[in-house]
């Protein structure tokens, strides 16, 4: 079941792949193939389609990016799973190390 006033992101990403990859369906088929799409699941499919080699272009749009509560956990529970510091991890999602460290103290302030 969608959730209310998420995108549907199986949707679009199955138009872009018809549209613009169809060469890249049998790549994208086991992420799409899944009942619900989690967080990890479009950062995957977004770099297995536009593969950005600029990373300025990548950069400019930071400021347009929100999460909710599930992928803030996702993403923190990705960090303890890897072993990974606040700046590793801030280099893989591209996020700043202070948003990092404030979601840390809100939602995991015994770590």
């Amino acid at each position: 079941m969608q959730k209310i006033g998420s995108p549907d992101y199986k949707k679009i990403y199955n138009d872009i792949i018809a549209r613009k990859y169809p060469e890249k369906r049998e790549q994208c088929n086991p992420i799409l193939s899944k009942q619900e799409l989690s967080f990890l699941d479009i950062i995957k499919l977004n770099s297995l389609l536009f593969d950005v080699k600029n990373k300025e272009i990548s950069l400019s749009n930071q400021r347009h990016k929100s999460y909710d509560i599930s992928a803030i956990h996702e993403i923190l529970e990705y960090q303890i799973k890897n072993k990974l510091n606040n700046s590793q991890l801030s280099i893989h999602f591209q996020l700043s190390r202070n948003t990092i460290a404030k979601w840390k103290k809100l939602f995991y302030p015994i770590l």
